[in-house]
């Protein structure tokens, strides 16, 4: 292919295929496909060839919402054809959200990195905290807020999606839980919520990367990486069976320490070089 090196794009696409085998095996091990895993995956493979600091976790993070729209849409599908969910929810999330994840890529465009790596650990952070101390007796109420608290629920899901990378299943499971909804419910809503997180965050990533294209690794339209996209998805599918074979093998309070410690790590990993 005129312009690029053919050294170069091998050396992308077998790292991608590695990264893709761990990205899987880590999804399936913990029960999540999501960015929280992909990003840091994504940041080592991207790191490796020598992607500028500038760029290189925005990159992460909008390859990783390319990466997780087949999922979003299949996890959607399979749980509208069961009539799982919570009424009403999506539709009042859904545009506050598409607003939350602009900002995001709007961020992306002009923002430094260490806002997104910091924002990785934060968002990481709570969710970690989650996991490792959370007790079912939480509650931020027994039904969910009225029009504007539901609002703002759906734009700080939106952003926290934008900056860290995911489809933002994590984040509203979170909240629906903690207002009393069954974590079926709340997975059911989450991906049907996460169809347009991702479409508009991966446009938007694309867009707010056209700046930066020359910064750009092989096959990249602004902040997406299409090998990534191309590789990375597929693969990640197939060896996630792996991983949900070794998850079989371990109590599920394990599995939660273990996740929320990986949280705990990747966030961590991501603060120390905003500082460094």
């Amino acid at each position: 292919m005129p312009g690029i090196p053919a050294g170069e794009l091998l050396l992308l696409a077998g790292l991608i295929v590695a990264g893709g085998v761990v990205t899987g095996i880590l999804a399936g091990l913990f029960g999540i496909g999501g960015g929280a895993i992909i990003v840091p995956v994504l940041y080592e493979v991207f790191k490796a060839i020598g992607v500028a600091e500038e760029v290189r976790m925005q990159l992460c993070i909008g390859t990783s919402l390319a990466i997780i729209i087949p999922t979003t849409i299949s996890s959607y599908r399979a749980h509208r054809a069961r009539g799982a969910g919570v009424p009403g929810v999506v539709r009042a999330w859904a545009l506050p959200a598409i607003g939350g994840v602009s900002l995001g890529a709007l961020l992306a465009a002009v923002a430094p990195a260490a806002l997104f790596k910091v924002a990785f650990w934060i968002i990481a952070t709570l969710l970690a905290a989650r996991l490792l101390f959370g007790r079912e007796s939480w509650r931020l109420g027994s039904e969910l807020p009225g029009r504007a608290a539901m609002a703002g629920y759906g734009f700080l899901t939106g952003l926290a999606s934008s900056l860290m990378g995911v489809s933002g299943g994590s984040v509203s499971n979170m909240v629906l839980t903690l207002y009393g909804k069954s974590i079926h419910n709340a997975v059911a809503t989450s991906a049907g919520l996460g169809v347009p997180i991702t479409i508009a965050g991966t446009v938007g990533y694309m867009l707010a990367g056209l700046p930066h294209q020359a910064a750009m690794p092989p096959l990249s339209v602004g902040f997406v990486s299409l090998i990534g996209f191309a590789l990375m998805a597929p693969i990640s599918s197939y060896t996630a069976r792996y991983g949900v074979r070794l998850a079989h093998w371990l109590p599920k309070r394990r599995l939660e320490v273990a996740f929320g410690c990986f949280l705990l790590l990747a966030g961590t990993r991501f603060l120390v070089s905003a500082i460094l």
